[in-house]
């Protein structure tokens, strides 16, 4: 997929680079596999503001993806390349042959008439989901379990795969795209390919318009405040540190940098083989 630039006949077009939508076949999303999406606004269920500056954005709808692929032996046929406005990836409608429609992370180089099947028999092609103990070793993958039965939770964004490097007792050796190595359960499904949209992290929006309409709101700076409304704020011409040299901290006083957020005994720590902050 290419991105899409302009001549640049104005401040806004001189940075902007857009998809072209060239890998899309399909306009309108199917009905029956769209619901409503509410806008939170960054506020929780308690209507307290939990992630700022969101808020506006253009009215959307959600496409239900099928995660979990367990129509197993059954083959589908791609009927469309879809854009969803929620994810970065692109999206894929299948029709099984039971006359069954399902909407599915669309991998790279995945057209229009190919034929996909799910299930321990699937071939390992592109788009086809299949226990990773069947999986040879070395081919990018996307959609991987956690636990099997419940569905893909990882790989799924714009350009992401993973690699199986080995498998032993029970547990694939998986390298993932943040180039951590984990164990996963063989009996975990995954989906063979890279995702599409492989072109995504180099889009430019090129105007703050743009940013609204995806609901991103704008963002002040602490060390442009006073001090009575951020940490950081306040101190006589342009300071580093605010009015003091303390460390750089969100209004709530959480540390902006290097507070190590993630549980110190996780459980799930016994399953990272290497961390994806490489050790010096």
């Amino acid at each position: 997929m290419a991105l899409k630039t302009f001549r640049p006949l104005t401040p806004t077009q001189r940075f902007t680079q857009s998809d072209s939508f060239d890998d899309v076949t399909k306009d309108k999303p199917e009905k029956s596999l769209t619901s409503t999406l509410h806008k939170k606004g960054g506020r929780n269920n308690y209507g307290r503001l939990t992630s700022r500056h969101r808020g506006g954005g253009h009215k959307q709808r959600y496409r239900i993806i099928d995660f979990k692929r367990n129509k197993v032996g059954i083959k589908a046929t791609v009927i469309g390349i879809e854009y969803d406005p929620i994810r970065s990836s692109r999206i894929a409608l299948l029709k099984y042959a039971d006359g069954e429609l399902r909407y599915i992370i669309s991998p790279n180089e995945l057209k229009v008439g190919a034929t996909i099947m799910n299930g321990p028999g699937a071939d390992p092609t592109v788009g086809n989901t299949l226990p990773i103990e069947n999986i040879p070793l070395g081919l990018p993958l996307h959609n991987l379990e956690v636990m099997p039965g419940k569905g893909g939770q990882m790989v799924r964004s714009a350009g992401g795969s993973a690699i199986v490097m080995a498998i032993d007792e029970g547990y694939a050796n998986v390298k993932l795209p943040s180039g951590e190595i984990r164990k996963i359960f063989s009996k975990c499904n995954a989906t063979i390919g890279q995702v599409g949209n492989i072109e995504h992290f180099n889009k430019s929006l090129g105007k703050a318009g743009r940013s609204r309409w995806l609901g991103w709101r704008p963002t002040v700076r602490g060390m442009a405040m006073n001090p009575i409304d951020h940490p950081n704020g306040g101190g006589q011409g342009k300071s580093k540190g605010g009015g003091g040299r303390q460390q750089l901290k969100s209004p709530w006083g959480q540390y902006a940098k290097g507070l190590k957020t993630r549980q110190k005994f996780k459980p799930s720590n016994k399953f990272i083989i290497e961390d994806r902050r490489k050790k010096k």
